[in-house]
């Protein structure tokens, strides 16, 4: 059975289905068309789903959630990038400011991990924890040991609930709990 994924294949197919009746569409066309079957407006919101790996809610399904973006407040940009980049290995994936002198709100990622950092009063609570399921946790542990961070040498807590845990504490009072499920 075909999915949102073979959204293209089955536009091709269409297309040809529909040219041996002789009623010419384009490939274009032909897209638009599997994307309102699948239903999305139209092909870009449905070529958009299909590069997050996420399939179309059901016609019949009114609210669809989406994984949640956590946004941790920090108080400079300089230490935050030096952490959550140097360190912790995230990339920036893009920044803004209204104006020059006023606060930073960035989002960084890595794998598919994605965070919100703030300097924007109000946006988050400093001392928040985000708690992120992950695999090859002693990975990550002897990669954040090897950089010899001055101001954290995280170890892993075996018994942590869910399983081994590396808690990971920026320099502005938040907790990032990374978890690896026990076999």
């Amino acid at each position: 059975m075909r999915s949102f994924r073979d959204a293209k294949l089955m536009a091709r197919s269409l297309r040809e289905a529909m040219a041996a009746r002789q009623v010419p569409l384009s490939h274009a066309e032909t897209l638009e068309i599997v994307a309102r079957q699948l239903g999305c407006r139209d092909w870009n919101v449905l070529a958009a789903r299909i590069g997050e790996d996420v399939p179309p809610a059901p016609p019949d399904e009114a609210v669809r959630l989406r994984q949640g973006i956590p946004i941790l407040r920090i108080f400079d940009e300089a230490k935050a990038k030096q952490f959550y980049l140097d360190f912790l290995g995230f990339r920036m994936d893009w920044d803004h400011r209204f104006a020059p002198d006023l606060p930073l709100y960035m989002q960084v990622s890595r794998s598919g991990l994605v965070l919100h950092l703030s300097e924007h009063h109000g946006d988050a609570s400093p001392g928040s924890t985000v708690f992120v399921w992950m695999e090859g946790i002693d990975a990550l542990h002897a990669e954040l040991i090897a950089k010899r961070y001055t101001y954290s040498r995280p170890g892993i807590e075996e018994d942590g609930p869910g399983g081994r845990t590396l808690q990971v504490p920026d320099p502005f009072g938040n907790r990032i709990r990374f978890c690896e499920k026990r076999d």
